[in-house]
């Protein structure tokens, strides 16, 4: 740990020297501050890869020094200081920002062993922006596919807040991939090591949802033999998906946001709550606004899910990325198979999936393909293995109710690329020629298209 500079804040002399000696014998650069305010004017000209801030202190105590500090927009790993009869408000920070906190007193060892744990918690933050970097610079984002500008919008989005514990609600139609999206979020965030869990809110029925939700103790209900763990439980430390969160009963709405508020669920047939520490997901096809206008979804819990949107695009309207998934679903789903090498999509074939208009978006693209390679012998997967509904309109998409000129262009363009390669069987250079254009723009085409 050495080069780290970090700020103690601290009204007690003898503490803040103590610290200090200590502190530069791991290595650290130290500076000190006797208040909250003095250490936010040490802030101003100075950044600190940690601070640690004392909550008991005159003038500005720690609490207020934390809010202060976040509203600027201080990024630094600042782990509260407090004696034990305070735990409560330090947890209180935790939830408000602070990494951590530690009760005096304390020994060097504890000290060193949370700085520590600070300190690996910036390298793996450094390694995800670096890795959102590289993914963004290509096609996926983890586990999520396009490149088209809808889609890099949607990478910066999941970047921006994957590190954080602000719950998040995301909106698509359905087959977009919403979990997907969930998933990405909490993959390339600090919680990616700990538990991801999903639960469709629409899926389970009433009287076991709460039970499902918070778990239960022996004997709380005929059938409770024994105790369980709820899933807030499970993804205790991670992240929790409420996926459906517009089909949760009215019952059930109250106790999540309780839970949103508190930080704490309580099992069924418990006496006592338990502390949980989940960043809630939630995400619907629905139109919760119009669930709230109807008196169907608490406003209040609408407000707590909705600090973050992120919406997701219909595949109708990034149908240029249609080639990456289409290829993307023939590679996974052969190999499922044991089906080695994986058939080629044909022009025509691709022409008519193009044109499709996509209700079930995504996911019906790929039941299209799975559907396809079923029927499909070959090494092509040709128009004839498309359903009828598919190939017909496919068929009229250029010529019906679609009047898109610029997807009727992609489309067009794709296809005379792909027939120039056949014909060419390959040859770059004479594909080329064939279609009067230059190598360099073919070589940039074929990568937009997913052709390469």
């Amino acid at each position: 740990m050495t080069h780290r500079q970090i700020l103690v804040i601290d009204d007690e002399e003898n503490l803040r020297h103590m610290l200090s000696v200590m502190l530069r014998k791991q290595g650290f650069g130290v500076d000190t501050a006797a208040s909250g305010r003095e250490g936010l004017q040490k802030l101003a000209v100075q950044v600190y890869d940690f601070i640690l801030c004392d909550i008991r202190m005159p003038e500005m105590d720690g609490h207020a020094f934390l809010q202060q500090a976040l509203a600027r927009g201080v990024t630094t790993s600042i782990i509260m200081m407090t004696a034990y009869g305070n735990i409560d408000t330090a947890v209180a920070c935790m939830q408000e920002g602070a990494y951590d906190f530690i009760s005096k007193p304390f020994k060097q060892d504890e000290i060193v062993i949370v700085l520590k744990k600070a300190e690996e918690r910036e390298r793996l933050k450094e390694e995800n922006r670096q890795l959102r970097g590289q993914a963004i610079a290509g096609t996926s984002f983890y586990g999520l596919t396009g490149r088209n500008p809808s889609m890099l919008a949607l990478y910066d989005q999941i970047g921006r807040v994957a590190d954080l514990k602000t719950t998040v609600l995301i909106l698509g139609e359905s087959g977009t991939g919403k979990e997907l999206a969930a998933r990405a979020i909490h993959m390339s965030g600090l919680r990616a090591t700990r538990p991801f869990v999903a639960l469709n809110c629409g899926a389970i029925p009433e009287p076991l949802l709460e039970s499902e939700l918070f778990g239960h103790v022996k004997g709380a209900f005929t059938g409770a033999v024994a105790d369980k763990a709820g899933l807030f439980e499970q993804a205790d430390g991670g992240t929790l998906l409420l996926d459906e969160v517009g089909e949760m009963p009215a019952s059930l709405q109250v106790k999540l946001l309780r839970v949103l508020q508190e930080g704490e669920i309580r099992r069924v047939g418990a006496t006592a709550p338990q502390r949980v520490d989940v960043r809630v997901i939630s995400a619907t096809a629905r139109d919760l606004v119009a669930e709230v206008a109807a008196g169907r979804f608490r406003e209040d819990l609408f407000f707590r899910l909705n600090v973050f949107t992120v919406q997701l695009p219909p595949l109708k309207e990034r149908i240029d990325d249609l080639p990456l998934l289409a290829d993307q679903f023939v590679q996974s789903i052969s190999s499922r198979m044991g089906r080695e090498p994986a058939p080629r999509i044909t022009a025509d074939a691709l022409r008519h999936l193009m044109a499709y208009h996509w209700p079930g978006n995504v996911r019906e693209l790929e039941n299209v393909i799975e559907r396809s390679l079923v029927l499909c012998d070959g090494d092509q997967l040709k128009e004839c293995c498309l359903s009828a509904g598919h190939v017909a309109a496919g068929a009229a998409g250029l010529d019906g109710d679609n009047l898109s000129i610029k997807q009727a262009e992609r489309i067009m363009e794709m296809d005379l690329i792909r027939r120039a390669l056949e014909r060419t069987g390959g040859n770059r250079t004479q594909s080329a020629k064939l279609l009067e254009i230059s190598h360099r723009a073919l070589l940039y085409k074929m990568k937009e298209y997913g052709l390469e």
